[in-house]
């Protein structure tokens, strides 16, 4: 799961998923859009559904990159480890990764 607000997704967000998609044994990369992140204001986002479709068109040449809107369904404001509880609950079959940028990393280990 690649984790971000994707406002807007831009050509880096593509080149690290495409790098792991084709340099990893990751089945696919899906783009979790946040609808919102707790540590950004909600007005300097754009709508959800706009930066969903923006995420489907920039990723729909890309055969291991894939939407995803698994956190409109959860509860606000969502956390990851959430939304990995969530998913590691109906899906205890897979394994999931967690792709992030340095800045939300950062975040994590304050």
């Amino acid at each position: 799961m690649f984790y971000s607000s994707f406002n807007p997704i831009h050509i880096g967000h593509l080149v690290i998923a495409n790098h792991l998609a084709e340099h990893s044994d990751l089945n696919e990369i899906c783009f979790d859009v946040t609808p919102y992140n707790p540590f950004k204001t909600k007005n300097s986002l754009l709508d959800n559904y706009q930066r969903l479709e923006m995420v489907y068109r920039a990723t729909k040449d890309y055969t291991k990159l894939k939407p995803s809107d698994i956190e409109f369904i959860l509860p606000q404001p969502n956390y990851t480890v959430n939304t990995l509880a969530y998913l590691q609950e109906k899906y205890p079959d897979y394994a999931f990764f967690l792709i992030m940028f340095e800045e939300t990393l950062k975040i994590f280990l304050k």
